[in-house]
């Protein structure tokens, strides 16, 4: 059995901790981190090769291709949502230019592998844009293709590399002849708001979540950006790194769609204060509103329909609320900061 090789770019992020360490404890496999920073050490030794470098380098990726026959591309790299606010050309840069320098790359390899190139992309909620509070508490769980309206960079950003993706897989696919040579196998995963224990939040709009939860482990004072009645779906990051190994496996017949929406809770930030302060006594926390950030939240959904991953590739989240909080993210906050 040949020993696949796996391309990780954004690799130093949350979702590439838990995506490298659940990758490396299935062995087979040579994984390739990438990342605009050094890879923390713990990941570095689980990785067959580790890259410092920026996905706008078109001849970085060029080389890389040179060198690496990848099986999967796992395409995780972006600017988040509120950095992506304060600096939209940097953000299309990077979120916009970059995916299609890696989807440039996906078909390189397919056409001199002659086969299948898997590209996986973890895209947002930010997808969405509801107009109003009374619309967002009327629609309830919003499906795939409702109301694709981003407010925000990086949800537009997200939304048109989901379409680049559609672009890449069917249109090479039409232009393939008599055998295909190879194509594109793009597969994307719509995340809510993720809460990991493992790294620190590092400038999403949901991050309100995490930040209150560390905040209060560390027994410092928290301005919560939101207010406590804000609602949008979260997940507990080991489901995240489930989601997308699961669609990465999941043979593509019986997919039906390329994009997917996955969800696990949908808590208010009152309810999520209350957990944490049954956890750690007496947590200093105000909630003051921000306007920029809460009017892009009120503009995401309460929750989403994932009924088709559910359907398609038998999705289910092992967390819900209470076990996020109670089996993994308490434990591991306490177990981060010493606390007994």
């Amino acid at each position: 059995m040949s020993i696949k090789t796996i391309l990780i770019t954004g690799a130093n992020g949350e979702i590439g901790h838990g995506l490298i360490e659940q990758l490396s404890e299935q062995g087979g496999m040579h994984i390739v981190a990438m990342d605009m920073v050094p890879i923390e050490e713990s990941i570095r030794l689980r990785c067959h090769r580790i890259v410092t470098g920026d996905i706008l380098d078109s001849h970085l990726l060029e080389t890389l291709s040179t060198e690496h026959n990848f099986d999967t591309i796992y395409h995780l790299a972006a600017l988040l949502s509120t950095r992506a606010e304060r600096q939209p050309n940097l953000a299309h840069r990077v979120n916009v230019d970059g995916s299609l320098n890696l989807l440039e790359i996906a078909v390189t390899q397919s056409r001199l592998q002659g086969r299948e190139i898997k590209f996986i992309y973890p895209s947002s909620i930010a997808v969405y844009g509801l107009p109003d509070i009374a619309t967002k508490q009327r629609v309830g769980k919003v499906k795939e293709d409702q109301w694709l309206t981003p407010r925000t960079i990086y949800g537009i950003n997200k939304l048109y590399t989901e379409q680049l993706g559609r672009y890449y897989a069917n249109f090479y696919r039409q232009l393939d002849a008599e055998p295909p040579k190879g194509q594109v196998d793009f597969r994307g995963v719509r995340f809510p708001g993720l809460i990991s224990a493992a790294t620190l939040p590092t400038g999403g709009t949901s991050d309100f979540a995490p930040e209150m939860l560390h905040m209060a482990a560390k027994n410092k004072p928290y301005t919560c950006f939101v207010r406590e009645d804000t609602c949008i779906p979260f997940m507990a990051m080991p489901d995240a790194i489930t989601a997308l190994l699961k669609l990465q496996a999941a043979p593509r017949e019986k997919l039906t769609r390329m994009i997917y929406n996955v969800g696990a809770f949908n808590p208010s930030a009152l309810e999520i204060f209350q957990i944490i302060q049954k956890a750690f006594p007496k947590p200093d926390v105000t909630f003051t509103s921000d306007y920029r950030r809460q009017a892009i939240i009120d503009s995401w959904p309460a929750d989403v329909d994932d009924s088709a991953a559910h359907r398609d590739w038998d999705w289910w989240p092992k967390y819900n609320m209470e076990q996020s909080f109670a089996e993994y993210l308490i434990p591991a906050v306490r177990k981060r900061y010493a606390i007994k």
